[in-house]
């Protein structure tokens, strides 16, 4: 992949308007040029912005047009083009030529680019994007791309990237931003393994992940100990939260356990392979013995806590593995499982070299944003900002 242009140095662009005033007096090419003393192919040339004149050149053009050289010639405002690492596809659009929308991140020295249709339906409505995509040298996952900046790029270098599936982050950026911050948090959505590749990748600042070991009885670190090799990563909790099944109000079906789910009449709406739910509802399926063939729905897989619980709002299925969260945000009701804690995984170097993000880390643990995530339901904060060792 080619060297990305960023940070760039700002390149100065050019109105010129020489054509346009040429044709006004009634000049062709040569006679212009006769009469700037220069050759037809000198105006040809400057008119198509394969050259650029000289001072004196372009006095001569303004003496025989009888303008002045600010008439033909005007300094325009650079362009901030940056390059970057395509995460995701771009979406197709209706219109041939529409721009589109794009999230940038500097990740360490990678600048990586993420279409902002990838933050989700309401989302992508409500987050700015900080560009657009002006030089698509591919449409697939790896692609260099290039966008024209739509912000500043300070604001842009100090965003925080996460990955993970707790919609209460972007809070976190907010809180931020009270503090006169003028950082932005721009969650990811993705399940916990998933999150751990991206980082892993350098796609992402953070990975935040709940992975609760049935063995150990511990969250998170058996998983990480596996996956992550070294010192060089800092494990902070960000809340610890309930997990259980969400059903309709009412509970209808009587689902209190996973051998309910084997029901020929319950459907289930499912998380995708290596998220926590996933991995809580395959542990309790194989305690109650139930083969998941058993299990109608198991394969209906949606990629967010939200999405479990919007489906069975609206009747797509009966029951979900998710957070109390999202239950009592969608008037569901919750049967508790387990208490989960959600971790926070972020490279010491990231905590070095980003300009804020040992911010995000200092507001998770402020009493107002402690006091506002708790009131979502179901975040229990006494251990938040905690860190963790990956030694066992």
């Amino acid at each position: 992949m080619k060297t990305p242009r960023y940070p760039l140095e700002r390149t100065p662009q050019f109105f010129n308007h020489l054509k346009s005033l040429r044709t006004q007096k009634g000049f062709s090419q040569a006679e212009l040029a006769a009469r700037a003393g220069i050759t037809r192919q000198a105006v040809s040339s400057i008119e198509s912005n394969l050259y650029l004149p000289t001072t004196t050149v372009a006095l001569r053009l303004a003496s025989v047009l009888a303008c002045r050289v600010e008439d033909l010639f005007s300094l325009a405002q650079a362009e901030d083009i940056v390059e970057g690492k395509l995460i995701g596809h771009l979406p197709q659009t209706n219109t041939k030529g529409s721009p589109i929308r794009v999230k940038v991140s500097t990740i360490g020295k990678q600048t990586v680019v993420r279409p902002v249709t990838g933050l989700g339906e309401l989302l992508s409505y409500t987050v700015p994007a900080d560009g657009y995509v002006v030089e698509p040298r591919g449409q697939t996952s790896g692609s260099t791309v290039g966008v024209k900046l739509s912000r500043d790029r300070q604001a842009i270098e100090q965003e925080i990237s996460v990955a993970g599936c707790d919609p209460a982050i972007f809070l976190a950026g907010a809180h931020m931003r009270r503090r006169k911050d003028q950082t932005s948090v721009v969650g990811w959505t993705m399940g916990s393994m998933a999150a751990l590749q991206a980082l892993q990748r350098g796609e992402v600042h953070v990975a935040g992940l709940h992975l609760f070991d049935p063995v150990t009885g511990e969250s998170n670190l058996p998983f990480l100990r596996r996956n992550l090799k070294g010192s060089g990563y800092e494990i902070v909790t960000f809340a610890t939260w309930e997990e259980g099944f969400l059903v309709r109000p009412g509970n209808p079906k009587s689902i209190r356990s996973a051998a309910d789910l084997a029901e020929s009449t319950v459907a289930l709406v499912n998380r995708e392979e290596g998220s926590g739910a996933r991995l809580l509802l395959d542990q309790r399926l194989r305690a109650a013995a139930i083969d998941p063939v058993q299990v109608q729905g198991y394969e209906n897989v949606v990629s967010s806590h939200f999405e479990v619980a919007r489906a069975i709002e609206a009747h797509r299925a009966d029951v979900g593995i998710g957070i109390r969260s999202a239950a009592q945000l969608f008037g569901l009701d919750f049967v508790p499982l387990q208490a989960a804690r959600y971790d926070l995984v972020v490279p010491k170097t990231h905590l070095k070299s980003h300009p804020t993000l040992g911010h995000l880390f200092e507001t998770i643990v402020s009493r107002p944003f402690r006091n506002e995530i708790e009131a979502l339901g179901g975040y229990d904060t006494r251990d938040t900002g905690k860190t963790h060792s990956l030694r066992g």
